[in-house]
């Protein structure tokens, strides 16, 4: 079990993060614990992370980037346990090995790296998101600390988006807020496209989508919001101007500051209204 961080180093890392001096004063104390979570597939290890002290809160789930649980993705659940959720991020790649799976660099560029990368995502279907959303949100509400009888929220980045789509498919009357920054395939001409998902949707959506992946796939955004409008499910869809693929995870070599605070601001105001409100 991680320690809690102090209200004083809470507030410096999330300024390192992006939130403003005022924000980050106003922030509060976090408890951080690594967790393991049975699924029908075996053992998944996990963060969670959670207001200190007592009282209980909405949960929300963080489907992680193609690099998986490391240390950035801990300090942003971090920040979004500050802002009154109780946080689960789990690895995606239990099935291989344990989080972090890359500790060292990693470039897209290379055949290796993208063949490691291969390898460990070949486990991961949409049959596997949705069993191993079944685990999360029971093991959430086993917790003490996550408010009894709420509802779910999930954001994801990267091939995390899909999952987005996938979890809320799969339990409906439980995930009611979603959203997806920077996520990759969500339209496809696939039978198992996610975007064919959206009757079964019933969270809310937010789509933050990179300007280069929009200048690849123009069409994507509208067949996107085409099916949300069929299934008269609502859903916000923005391309970020000057935001590459990747943009929203610090330290990432497109990470762009002020339209990653963009896009959190979006995210919790959405979480603010379906699930606190």
């Amino acid at each position: 079990m991680t320690p809690p961080l102090s209200r004083r180093t809470f507030a410096a890392a999330s300024v390192a993060l992006g939130a403003t001096p005022a924000l980050a004063a106003s922030l509060i104390e976090v408890a951080e614990t690594d967790v393991s979570i049975t699924t029908p597939d075996g053992t998944c290890d996990a963060a969670l992370f959670a207001p200190a002290g007592a009282g209980s809160w909405p949960a929300v789930v963080i489907f992680t980037d193609a690099l998986g649980l490391r240390p950035v993705f801990r300090d942003m659940g971090q920040r979004m346990a500050s802002a009154g959720y109780v946080v689960l991020i789990p690895n995606p790649f239990y099935r291989s090995r344990k989080a972090p799976v890359f500790t060292g660099p990693f470039d897209f560029a290379s055949p290796t790296d993208r063949a490691k990368l291969t390898e460990l995502r070949a486990p991961i279907t949409p049959d596997t998101v949705g069993r191993d959303t079944l685990a999360y949100l029971k093991f959430l509400a086993s917790q003490k600390v996550v408010k009894r009888g709420s509802k779910i929220g999930v954001v994801g980045y990267c091939m995390g988006g899909p999952m987005t789509m996938q979890a809320a498919a799969i339990a409906p009357s439980k995930i009611a807020a979603a959203c997806s920054f920077h996520g990759g395939g969500l339209v496809t001409d696939k039978p198992d496209s996610p975007h064919l998902l959206v009757p079964r949707i019933k969270a809310d959506f937010y789509f933050g989508v990179a300007t280069n992946d929009d200048q690849r796939e123009p069409e994507a955004k509208t067949r996107l919001k085409a099916a949300f409008d069929a299934a008269k499910r609502p859903a916000r869809i923005e391309v970020y101007e000057g935001a590459m693929h990747g943009w929203c995870v610090p330290g990432s070599q497109v990470y762009n500051a002020a339209q990653a605070e963009r896009a959190w601001s979006e995210m919790l105001a959405l979480y603010k209204r379906v699930l606190v409100a």
